[in-house]
């Protein structure tokens, strides 16, 4: 569970292990943000799996869009936000506890502190193996900090602006904290 994720992620190699093949999946052409700092990635692609939560006696079953990486993992897959909405849940992270509506009432699933500790653990190993590798000390030591001009778009953060934005400052008193706003309105 992944409660400021905007997307449900299902990993390359739990894909090939459910046998699926990658026939299955579908294209995609958007970047998503926030898994390597400073940086975009692309998905593989995406595929819609039916996903059913809850018990015999008591489950709903729905179908939700993934979108498949190919990344260094210690899960089989991330339920995000997408997933809530569809199954209108609640997660409770204090508890470990996701509830939502079913059939024949409250539809409660629970881990155990045991395996979030498991995981967490794993997750910080693979975390910690990721921020130690080559690939990010090099990137790390190409990046140089700029503080950029209001009038002048600069080329060393990792989003290039298109000619239809401009930017704003959000504070007055550092000129380092800026946003970037589009100018015109996207009709499709």
């Amino acid at each position: 569970m992944d409660r400021g994720s905007g997307l449900n992620i299902l990993y390359v190699d739990t894909l090939n292990a459910m046998r699926i093949p990658q026939s299955e999946l579908h294209p995609v052409s958007s970047p998503f943000h926030g898994v390597i700092p400073g940086t975009q990635a692309y998905p593989l692609e995406q595929i819609d799996l039916p996903v059913t939560l809850g018990d015999r006696a008591n489950f709903r079953s729905e179908v939700l869009t993934f979108e498949v990486v190919d990344f260094l993992r210690s899960y089989h897959a991330i339920l995000g936000c997408p997933c809530y909405s569809k199954f209108m849940a609640i997660p409770n992270y204090i508890y470990l506890k996701l509830k939502m509506p079913g059939p024949n009432g409250v539809i409660t699933l629970g881990s155990t502190f045991s395996h979030a500790y498991t995981y967490g653990h794993e997750h910080y190993e693979l975390a910690t193996a990721v921020i130690n590798s080559t690939e990010l000390l090099e990137l790390g030591n190409s990046l140089t900090p700029v503080v950029p001009d209001y009038n002048e778009r600069t080329s060393s953060s990792a989003f290039h602006p298109t000619e239809e934005t401009k930017a704003a400052g959000i504070d007055p008193t550092d000129p380092t904290k800026i946003v970037w706003i589009r100018t015109k309105l996207l009709i499709k």
